[in-house]
């Protein structure tokens, strides 16, 4: 990896709001505008509060309606959807399923979860070339999810064009490889524990697989890893999503960008996320972009093709892909990179 020679991120206490509402304007220079705000924090952050996104408030308040709903059902009902039993990552998954095990990790991550994608090709393309999601029976779960994550394909199409325009590239960039991304939505229910300690994870400290993360959460519990090695709270802001630069936008731009470190502690109350993992397309090769590669900042990162590391992180997280790695039945891609390899944790120890 690049090792940075200073901090890559300040020393920052709350995280800016970037209002991106003039990304949807006609005008270029306008765009330009919007895309320097983007620019600006994710260099000095990696975080930041998004308004001006164009998100209808109904969808919002369908998507936590459902999912309440659906978590709210007993256990063998939810099991009925494993996740283990899907062709393509998709389905319910129960507490102790997965886990990023870093240093700090002794005991199984205090959630349970939703996940899907797009149909085919899908993340696990690889193994499964024609696959569906597999739904809960509930119809109104199913419809007003799958409205959510096809607006959060378009909330990802709209902030690709502005990291482009925020790295001084052309404006198609990163689109061009935008037709069928094994993006994928996860719908994640924090149980309340009123007792929780500071040392009680929600989910352990992490950076994101792909290029960013468009995040929905309904209470207070993300931290994320400032340039001073701090641990700083994520409150809630209104109308404003939270993003978060991940694996792969670190990649291409050579370390303009760093994934930043997170977590989920101390969850007191009942707390529901929703995380969108903005991809490009399965095949699409992700290397330093060459405008970033000079003789100033020479580049370490390797090129890896964009599913493929979202895949081998996958296996490395889930239990039951695990299982079926040992029983030969999925294997990790050549150069598969180990979890923590990007972000902070990736330059200093701890």
């Amino acid at each position: 990896m690049t090792t940075p020679s200073n901090k890559p991120h300040k020393a920052f206490t709350e995280l800016p709001v970037v209002d991106i509402s003039l990304l949807y304007s006609e005008d270029a220079e306008e765009r330009v505008i919007a895309a320097k705000s983007l620019d600006k924090a994710a260099r000095e952050v990696g975080f930041l509060y998004l308004k001006g996104h164009q998100i209808p408030t109904d969808l919002i308040n369908n998507l936590k309606r459902v999912v309440k709903n659906y978590f709210s059902q007993d256990e063998d009902e939810k099991m009925s959807s494993y996740i283990g039993l899907s062709k393509n990552h998709s389905g319910y998954v129960p507490i102790g399923e997965e886990g990023f095990y870093s240093t700090e990790k002794k005991k199984p991550d205090l959630k349970e979860a939703f996940d899907i994608g797009p149909d085919t090709p899908s993340l696990m393309k690889r193994f499964e070339q024609d696959a569906k999601i597999q739904w809960p029976k509930n119809k109104d779960f199913q419809i007003n999810v799958k409205a959510y994550y096809d607006a959060m394909l378009e909330l990802s199409r709209v902030l690709f064009k502005g990291f482009a325009l925020a790295l001084g590239l052309a404006e198609d960039t990163f689109t061009k490889h935008l037709t069928t991304p094994p993006s994928q939505l996860r719908l994640i229910h924090y149980f309340d524990n009123p007792d929780a300690k500071e040392t009680d994870s929600g989910i352990g400290a992490h950076t994101d697989y792909e290029f960013f993360t468009i995040l929905l959460p309904t209470a207070p519990g993300l931290q994320v890893l400032n340039g001073a090695n701090e641990w700083i709270n994520v409150p809630l802001v209104d109308d404003c999503f939270v993003i978060n630069i991940g694996d792969m936008m670190e990649l291409i731009s050579n370390g303009q960008y760093v994934a930043t470190s997170h977590r989920v502690r101390q969850v007191k109350e009942e707390r529901y996320s929703f995380p969108f993992f903005s991809s490009l397309d399965y095949d699409t090769v992700v290397a330093p972009i060459e405008e970033f590669v000079t003789d100033n900042q020479v580049s370490s990162y390797e090129p890896l093709i964009c599913g493929d590391h979202l895949l081998a992180q996958t296996i490395q997280t889930f239990s039951y892909l695990q299982k079926k790695a040992e029983r030969g039945e999925v294997n990790l891609p050549e150069n598969s990179r180990s979890l923590l390899s990007f972000g902070q944790s990736a330059n200093k120890e701890g």
